[in-house]
């Protein structure tokens, strides 16, 4: 292997941490053996990155296509490691991308044509001509099978971690509030969390549900007039994007984190949430039970009532509480970026 054989793709990076953007910076803090040449586009002067919306995203995939294929052939560099499906076609670079899910081919009625068209053909494209794949759980690399005829062999699936310096266990009092952290995106599934949360906060009329993410002007709004329609309005509060600094301390007073997605790559929050010893309540489906293993409440996520159920257990029982508390601080401990970058290396060595 050359020195510097080895480009990172960080076009991703933007102001506001994304997961992606927080994976390709964990990422990079591990492959300081590999000495890789780190190649962003902060000089270009344009947004790249989803900040910028879809025009940021038409960007970012020229920019791959010409500076970031132009700049492997004047290097002389044998591979591209990008930390999304990402990566310059119908070219000689040999490259390694990521993929963390492909939720909108499973759930087409809920995504615009632009990101379908993404999904269908261009992601398809990217992922067949790669040299190999990483993924975020044995649940994508199965995704990749069955929606891309990907080879099994071809997929290594690297579980993701989580910051164990600033998501920490929190000694604080515990308050009257459910969390959800995340996009309000309909696969979510907000609106069965507010019929939930309708039917828990009848019996226990002091409890809150605290929703924490960016604000969409296509859900938020009908999620706000659902909760208002139930009688339920002055008891949730939508919190739009709320900064990381702010996150653990959030995320340690809630009674629980309720994540009740209906389809996940991974699933960074509920992770997070064991790491600062809040219980937590999430789907029994995709990757979630590979993230929280036997110490969460699992649920359907179809049946409102079942998160009702779980939800009013939580609230009313401090043992159960403190029983998932300490089930998932020893969770967490199976989880580090260490981990995943080192796993992450010994692929990219493979092919450089």
């Amino acid at each position: 292997m050359k020195n510097s054989s080895l480009i990172v793709n960080l076009s991703v990076l933007s102001k506001r941490p994304t997961g992606i953007s927080v994976y390709a910076k964990n990422l990079i803090s591990e492959m300081s053996s590999l000495e890789p040449k780190l190649f962003s586009a902060e000089n270009i002067g344009f947004g790249l990155s989803s900040d910028a919306g879809w025009k940021g995203h038409a960007r970012r995939l020229w920019w791959v296509q010409s500076y970031l294929r132009n700049y492997y052939h004047s290097t002389g560099a044998s591979l591209i490691f990008s930390p999304l499906p990402e990566a310059p076609l119908f070219s000689k670079c040999r490259y390694i991308v990521t993929v963390h899910d492909i939720i909108p081919l499973r759930f087409p009625q809920y995504f615009s044509s632009h990101l379908l068209a993404y999904f269908r053909y261009y992601v398809r494209q990217v992922v067949t001509q790669a040299q190999h794949i990483v993924c975020d759980s044995v649940s994508t690399a199965q995704d990749l099978t069955d929606f891309y005829n990907v080879p099994a062999s071809k997929i290594t699936p690297i579980l993701l971690a989580y910051n164990h310096l600033h998501f920490k266990p929190y000694s604080g009092d515990t308050k009257k509030y459910f969390l959800y952290l995340g996009r309000p995106d309909p696969h979510k599934n907000l609106s069965r969390l507010i019929q939930a949360f309708q039917r828990v906060s009848q019996k226990n009329p002091s409890l809150e549900l605290w929703i924490v993410g960016p604000t969409d002007k296509r859900y938020t709004p009908s999620l706000a007039a659902q909760a208002e329609s139930m009688g339920v309005s002055e008891k949730i509060r939508f919190l739009n994007y709320i900064d990381y600094d702010q996150l653990p301390q959030l995320i340690g007073c809630a009674i629980a984190l309720v994540f009740p997605s209906l389809w996940e790559g991974f699933g960074l929050p509920p992770l997070e949430a064991m790491a600062c010893g809040t219980p937590v309540i999430t789907s029994n489906l995709a990757s979630l039970p590979e993230v929280v293993g036997d110490a969460a409440i699992l649920i359907d996520p179809y049946n409102s009532d079942d998160l009702a159920n779980a939800m009013g257990m939580l609230a009313n029982d401090s043992k159960l509480r403190n029983t998932l508390r300490i089930a998932g601080l020893e969770r967490v401990q199976q989880f580090s970026w260490r981990k995943t970058g080192q796993q992450t290396v010994e692929v990219l060595k493979k092919f450089l």
